[in-house]
């Protein structure tokens, strides 16, 4: 008796069939939007405006997250449901504070504004999470946001987001978005 050969299967479709999955799924597939943190990188100062430009202290509020994720704004540690309210009060300084920054008055597209000189300086150790990290630096946004959007309803009557564009960059001027990150320190964890 003969041994029976198993019929051979016939593969020459299958790189079709993978073919036509692969770009079924390329097309349903939709991609995140890109989500990070925009941040502008301030210009390089030219070497004789850096010998002037010198931030008079009251003007610095230093944010600092150490190792242990625990948070500090100036030299008070502090629970960060606590960060945005008091980022916008020193940024406003409403009540004309010496400690606090100080303001100059500036002309933007011919009317004059008073404009704070406060600076945001983020910093944290290497070992901070990220999760510390982002929620931090979302406090520090949304108080800026929320001095904006506030600025807009006093000038314009409406909020930040529905201005045209010449009037968002009015109030982008008006309320700058000071906020510096330093290279990651070891802060340590009492600190």
């Amino acid at each position: 008796m003969g041994k029976k050969k198993t019929p051979a299967i016939n593969s020459s479709s299958t790189a079709d069939i993978a073919f036509l999955l692969l770009c079924y799924f390329l097309m349903t597939t939709t991609m995140g939007d890109q989500s990070g943190l925009q941040r502008r990188l301030p210009p390089i100062p030219d070497s004789e405006k850096a010998q002037d430009q010198q931030v008079n202290r009251r003007n610095i509020v230093i944010v600092r997250i150490n190792s242990a994720d625990k948070l500090f704004a100036g030299n008070e540690a502090m629970d960060i449901s606590f960060l945005k309210d008091k980022m916008k009060e020193f940024l406003s300084n409403p009540s004309n504070d010496p400690a606090l920054p100080e303001k100059e008055e500036k002309e933007i597209e011919g009317k004059t504004y008073l404009v704070s000189k406060g600076v945001i300086s983020l910093q944290n150790d290497r070992g901070t999470s990220y999760q510390a990290y982002i929620a931090v630096q979302n406090e520090l946004v949304k108080a800026v946001n929320e001095l904006r959007d506030e600025f807009s309803m006093r000038e314009f009557g409406k909020r930040f987001h529905a201005l045209d564009e010449d009037q968002q960059n009015i109030v982008k001027k008006a309320v700058p978005q000071n906020i510096s990150e330093a290279e990651p320190k070891d802060i340590g964890k009492k600190r």
